[in-house]
């Protein structure tokens, strides 16, 4: 029997036979989900999914076969071929596929890859997005991404590309003059090519930074420090991917934000950590 939470009443697209549905899971709270996402798992026949899907998400398809299409840097992992031909081989089986990732689908989750290949080989694909974790996993460590008071953009960066080394192509210099505050995916392996790379463009050496891990879990942690120790602070602190490092002055709103420090009981380190010098409601 399938407990998982009813749906509200409507016309609820149905995962049709021969179909593959890519789904972002979110960064790991259950509760993230979409409903599209629910009513998916509900109907599939086989859920692929990623390293970072939760149990309990899979607990709510019990009635679909679960492969595991994980991949950890520095671990064994499937080949991106064979997961997508994968997909098209049950999907041509008359399956009811739904391809479950970790976050978003097209945030650097190579879902734009497989829903090609999907189209290529003639196999019909509905896209469901998913909160990401560069947004969603800040948001539980208390950090905004965007702050009126901070920054008027933002950039989202990957810390590494096929070969597992940082991305050649990236132009640092640009990127660390070009926007205020900088959320990074995969960064923790190379982060101290990549603290230093900002830092060497101009990047303050004092800039606030912080490093969620594990983010929406029960296990997240997170790490504030400034871009000048941040590659020494995680190599103390014993921390392991998957995480998110962020940099810019929107990290001092975890002084305010840390809801989930003060639901346990934790008092605001500090009411105005920009210093702006008067309520926030005033203009």
């Amino acid at each position: 029997m399938n407990d998982s939470p009813s749906l509200p009443n409507g016309q609820w697209p149905e995962l049709l036979p021969g179909w593959v549905w890519l789904c972002g899971a979110g960064p790991g709270d259950s509760g993230l989900l979409t409903l599209h996402a629910l009513n998916a798992l509900r109907q599939a026949d086989v859920v692929i999914y990623d390293a970072l899907v939760q149990e309990d998400i899979l607990n709510w398809a019990p009635q679909a076969e679960h492969v595991y299409a994980g991949k950890r840097g520095g671990k064994p992992s499937a080949k991106q071929r064979d997961i997508s031909l994968q997909l098209v081989d049950m999907a041509k089986e008359g399956k009811r596929v739904l391809r479950l990732k970790g976050g978003d689908p097209f945030v650097f989750g190579r879902g734009g890859e497989e829903a090609q290949t999907l189209v290529q080989h003639g196999v019909p694909v509905r896209i469901i997005p998913g909160i990401s974790a560069g947004i969603g996993g800040l948001a539980y460590a208390g950090i905004p991404v965007t702050h009126r008071d901070v920054n008027q953009s933002v950039t989202f960066v990957t810390g590494h590309d096929q070969s597992g080394e940082t991305p050649s192509s990236l132009n640092w210099r640009a990127i660390a003059q070009g926007s205020q505050v900088l959320v990074i995916y995969m960064g923790m392996k190379h982060v101290e090519r990549i603290s230093t790379a900002l830092l060497d463009a101009g990047r303050p050496a004092d800039e606030p930074c912080a490093v969620v891990c594990a983010a929406t879990t029960p296990d997240q942690q997170v790490l504030e420090t400034t871009l000048g120790r941040m590659a020494s602070d995680i190599a103390n602190s014993g921390l392991e991917p998957p995480a998110i490092l962020c940099v810019g002055r929107s990290v001092l709103m975890r002084q305010v934000l840390d809801w989930q420090g003060m639901m346990a009981g934790d008092s605001p380190r500090n009411l105005d950590p920009l210093g702006r010098g008067r309520p926030a409601e005033a203009s």
